[in-house]
């Protein structure tokens, strides 16, 4: 078996011929090519024509003697092409035997018919190089299969696999899916910064950048939330964002640092009425994304023709931790509950903190079918409305399906002197050393003392959205270019 290199060379050789001989391996051509696909749904009505000219990258390719059998593949299917010594034109056969390679991408023209064996094929009469491969392919089935070398190099990992190829059509199916059902229920879609100079919105440690007209350092957007309610107090009712986010945090199967979300921000309701609204959004979603299919994640199949459950903060860890009453277990003993369900918790500065990892490695992975978790504690809620009778509980909720967090959503704060407070908390906290929090935003300040409306705000996790529909456990395997390590 010849080496990568020497494969390299010889197909380098050849490129050269072709160029020598007059023409280039990489021609700029605005010829109309039919696709694949509507060649093969229309093929009857293409067999009539007197020619035809398609085009694709030649996957397999089979020699016979005096003619040749080959595949094309466009990205809409494959076809076969037909060459034959005297059935194409002067030179055109030799020329294809020795400068074409499998990987090539050509422009055939031929017409239209049915082999021996009733296969669809087209009989080409001419051909040219668009794009001559200098590298080979992957062998399908052993080429590559290295889990890391798939997401370094996913443009190979697409035309390998036509089921990463199918994952990633379904993940554009459920974005469209989103905008379509959000538009029509009259949200208006925005864009706000991703260069932030004060990292808000999350509980999360942000990226830093420097801007260098400015002279001022700039912050990743970690979640457009506060930008999104400055549109409520602007006379916005109803508005969403689809986009990245950054959070310079840990890479496991459920997060990646740069992830996509759906943010959205309703005036005049409430986080009651947003769990109500949040269900009829997901089953739409499904009806329309995963078109009727049997919903399944690993080994478990999920219903949503059911009412979404739900569940209280401490009733959840009451069921799947054994913590009898949140309310009354002190931080101290909460603490010692986490070492004994192996929950690392040292670096955790409260009780809610401490009570939220619990939940995350505990009680989350065991909640299958859709769930909604309510009355959440305040302390790492910073930016929802309390309970009026109850100031420790945020009138919050998590929606959790498959043992994901896929969406998180609460009745929005909108009393600028208790947001201020609960800022100058978080900025206490960053002081003790807890570089996950929200950090003070004047600006936002200012924009709530003009009034916001009330509003129920929630966000969706796309990516984890995508991994529940695709039935994926990697969120690596839903994003095409995932953050690795440089080589």
């Amino acid at each position: 078996m010849s080496s990568l290199e020497e494969i390299r060379d010889s197909r380098l050789q050849k490129r050269e011929s072709i160029i020598q001989s007059g023409r280039s391996p990489y021609p700029r051509d605005g010829e109309l090519f039919v696709s694949l696909e509507t060649l093969r749904d229309s093929f009857a009505k293409y067999k009539k024509s007197k020619k035809i000219s398609i085009a694709g990258r030649i996957v397999a390719f089979r020699e016979h003697g005096k003619s040749f059998f080959a595949d094309l593949y466009d990205g809409t299917g494959t076809f076969q092409i037909f060459g034959k010594l005297d059935e194409m034109k002067k030179g055109e056969f030799a020329r294809f035997m020795e400068t074409a390679d499998i990987g090539d991408i050509i422009a055939v023209e031929g017409t239209a018919f049915i082999t021996k064996k009733k296969e669809k094929s087209i009989l080409c009469a001419s051909w040219i190089m668009l794009s001559k491969s200098i590298r080979p392919l992957p062998e399908k089935w052993h080429g590559l299969q290295d889990v890391e070398e798939r997401f370094r190099k996913r443009y190979l990992d697409l035309l390998m696999n036509k089921e990463v190829r199918a994952r990633f059509s379904m993940r554009s199916d459920i974005i469209g899916s989103l905008r379509r059902l959000l538009d029509k229920d009259g949200f208006m879609e925005v864009e706000t910064p991703l260069l932030h100079p004060v990292a808000g919105g999350a509980l999360a440690r942000p990226f830093v950048t420097h801007h260098g007209a400015l002279d001022h350092d700039f912050y990743l957007r970690i979640a457009p939330e506060l930008y999104l309610k400055r549109l409520l107090v602007g006379g916005i009712p109803k508005v969403y964002e689809i986009g990245r986010n950054f959070r310079n945090e840990g890479i496991d199967m459920t997060h990646n640092p740069e992830f996509t979300m759906l943010e959205l921000y309703e005036a005049f309701k409430n986080a009651s009425s947003h769990m109500v609204f949040l269900e009829t959004l997901f089953k739409s979603l499904v009806k329309q994304a995963h078109k009727g299919a049997p919903f399944v994640y690993g080994e478990e199949k999920i219903s949503f023709t059911k009412k979404f459950e739900r569940v209280s903060f401490a009733e959840t860890l009451k069921r799947f931790a054994l913590i009898p009453d949140y309310d009354a277990i002190s931080e101290n003993e909460l603490g010692l509950r986490a070492r004994q369900l192996g929950v690392d918790s040292k670096g955790e500065k409260t009780k809610g903190k401490i009570a939220d990892e619990i939940f995350k490695k505990v009680c989350r992975p065991k909640i299958i079918q859709p769930t909604f978790i309510v009355d959440i504690p305040q302390d790492i809620s910073p930016l929802a409305k309390a309970y009026p009778d109850k100031k420790s509980i945020a009138d919050r909720y998590l929606l959790i399906i498959g043992g994901l967090e896929i969406a998180n959503g609460f009745s929005e704060l909108n009393d600028p002197i208790e947001q201020e407070k609960r800022f100058r908390a978080q900025e206490a906290a960053l002081s003790a050393g807890d570089d996950e929090v929200t950090r003070m935003d004047e600006e936002f300040l200012e924009a709530l003392e003009y009034g916001m409306p009330p509003a129920a705000g929630l966000g969706i996790g796309i990516d984890r959205l995508v991994m529940l529909f695709t039935d994926q456990r990697n969120i690596r395997e839903v994003v095409l270019f995932p953050t690795l390590r440089p080589r």
